[in-house]
């Protein structure tokens, strides 16, 4: 599924991000964790996202890859799960279910988002 965001949604969704780092920094800090993960695996983001929700991840599923990279993947994953203001994340992603996972979490590495705004294309 292919979803526009306009600037004025990344730069709300930069602000909620930025609110969540400085009520929640450890929380933050688990899920920028997950994130650096994902991105160092060369997953999808929308897999991850796809796991903090619960939701089947499907296409998203990485594929050819060892069994122990998923589940040393996954642990990591659930620590974020287990952390105890989790429910805020994910409460986070329910609400911003229309914005395009990979740019929810490119704008936690710090992307501006004016770069977001228009295609993207990642190597």
């Amino acid at each position: 599924m292919v979803t526009f965001t306009s600037l004025n949604e990344l730069e709300t969704t930069n602000i909620a991000l930025v609110d969540l780092k400085k009520a929640y920094p450890d929380l933050f800090v688990k899920f920028l964790d997950a994130v650096n993960l994902t991105r160092a695996f060369q997953f999808k983001y929308h897999y991850l996202v796809s796991l903090i929700l619960n939701e089947d991840p499907r296409q998203d599923t990485p594929n050819f890859v060892y069994g122990s990279v998923l589940r040393l993947y996954k642990r990591e994953v659930q620590k974020l799960k287990d952390d105890v203001d989790f429910h805020v994340l994910e409460q986070f992603f329910i609400e911003n279910k229309n914005m395009d996972s990979t740019k929810i979490c490119l704008l936690a590495l710090g992307m501006a988002p004016d770069s977001l705004v228009g295609t993207t294309f990642f190597k």
